[in-house]
């Protein structure tokens, strides 16, 4: 099939001094059968998940019992967004408190609160539960709370010493959202006055420990292998003018030639969410009858409502490849399983404050190094995989950013200023308060007195 030139692939080569790797224009040769995706939750446990962060358990234990403090790098498929609050439970840490969860976004949120529920056989809402923006699946008995980090915020402010929990652990820190960088703070004030009775965990996949280490008085930092299978990167030879055209010739090609396997589709936002998925749909329906196996088209996003996301997770049907589209909710929130081939945008929506129109704009940019590897790690985690990246190997070495920029760095700071503000803690003074990566003074104060102004 002939394809035009930003559609074809290659794989790095020595020409590249980073890589060494043969280069030649991509065929996307066949690959082994996929391994399809875990049952849907039910009411008995799921059977007990063999997961890396399993083998850590003990030493997991000795250094939270033994800190009030523990940064926890965990690798992608190491458990520890699932497997962490059900070591601490089962350990004890829940007879006096119980477990707090953060997550950066709601679908995340619910879909590991249900993990969890499945694995310990306890209805969701039960013993565990989770509480988002306008619904709270808690009760009296729930011991395993995951939440997103604006409710623990907003907690924050009617018990600024969150009595309620013995441990509080901030998952995917890696993703500096504003509200991460502020709990990070007020975690570090908080265990000066919790320290006997507080441990706190800080997770992630991609953040730098030893800097999280320093923030909080030299922490210890324990490491955790994932599950990663290889990933074959493929790149196109050039940036596509039409990200959501190239993705859509990309996956109708895998459908065509690659034996069984889900494709993960990495879009910006909700609108080309919708357009890759009617688009999708309408060619795979066009297809010749007979071609190809079955096709099944489902979006995730963050708006999208629970009862659409256990879609995602719950099996496909016999011979059916299942098309993901996905925001980079899929990153590293979530784990879906049944994938091995990524299709990569290269692109993500990411909100920018304008200092000048003192207003926010949701702009289209380019992704992270470290982002477009936690992309292509999605392929990897029940078998070799394969990620198409939509942009050259140049374009990855020289103009992405290593890391994305912290939120905070980019945002107003007249809300973190209100908020810190309202708690009414005492000895806190807002100028100074303990940000991880902190904004200049000078752009703290004329906030302080811009918002002061207004009042």
């Amino acid at each position: 099939m002939d394809r035009d030139p930003w559609a074809k692939f290659r794989r790095p080569n020595s020409e590249h001094p980073a890589q060494s790797e043969e280069t030649r224009t991509h065929q996307h040769p066949g690959v082994a059968g996929a391994r399809r995706p875990n049952a849907m939750p039910s009411p008995s446990p799921a059977p007990p998940p063999v997961l890396p962060i399993s083998e850590h358990e003990d030493e997991i234990v000795a250094a939270v019992d033994a800190n009030p403090v523990v940064v926890v790098i965990g690798e992608t498929g190491s458990g520890k967004s699932t497997q962490l609050s059900q070591i601490l439970h089962r350990r004890g840490y829940t007879r006096r408190g119980a477990i707090a969860v953060t997550q950066p976004r709601r679908v995340a949120a619910v879909s590991v609160s249900r993990r969890v529920a499945q694995e310990l056989g306890v209805p969701l809402g039960d013993e565990v539960g989770y509480a988002i923006r306008f619904e709270d699946r808690t009760s009296e008995r729930t011991c395993i709370k995951y939440l997103t980090d604006g409710i623990l915020l907003r907690e924050s402010l009617s018990n600024p010493e969150l009595k309620q929990y013995s441990v509080i652990i901030l998952d995917e820190a890696h993703e500096r959202s504003l509200n991460t960088d502020i709990l990070l703070g007020l975690m570090k004030r908080l265990i000066k006055d919790r320290a006997s009775d507080l441990k706190v965990l800080i997770t992630s996949a991609t953040l730098d420990g030893l800097k999280v280490s320093k923030f909080f008085s030299g922490c210890p930092v324990l490491n955790i292998p994932g599950t990663l299978f290889p990933v074959e990167k493929f790149y196109s030879t050039d940036r596509p003018t039409n990200y959501i055209e190239s993705s859509l010739r990309t996956a109708i090609d895998i459908h065509a030639k690659e034996p069984p396997g889900d494709v993960l589709i990495f879009m910006t936002g909700k609108d080309d969410i919708d357009k890759m998925v009617s688009k999708l749909e309408e060619r795979i329906r066009n297809l010749e009858e007979g071609s190809c196996i079955d096709a099944l088209v489902l979006p995730l996003h963050g708006s999208l409502p629970p009862e659409l996301q256990v879609r995602v997770f719950a099996p496909a049907p016999p011979n059916c490849r299942r098309f993901i589209v996905a925001t980079n909710v899929a990153e590293t929130s979530l784990t879906v399983d049944g994938v091995v081939f990524v299709i990569d945008c290269g692109y993500v929506k990411q909100r920018q404050y304008n200092p000048s129109s003192g207003m926010y704009s949701l702009d289209v940019v380019q992704i992270s190094r470290v982002q477009a590897d936690q992309r292509a790690g999605r392929a990897g985690r029940t078998r070799p995989g394969k990620c198409y990246r939509l942009y050259p190997i140049s374009i990855y070495q020289n103009e992405f950013l290593e890391a994305t920029v912290p939120e905070i760095q980019r945002s107003s700071l007249a809300g973190s200023v209100l908020y810190l503000k309202s708690l009414n803690l005492p000895d806190i003074n807002i100028l100074k308060f303990d940000f991880l990566d902190p904004p200049s003074r000078e752009l703290r104060i004329i906030i302080l007195k811009e918002e002061i102004n207004k009042v």
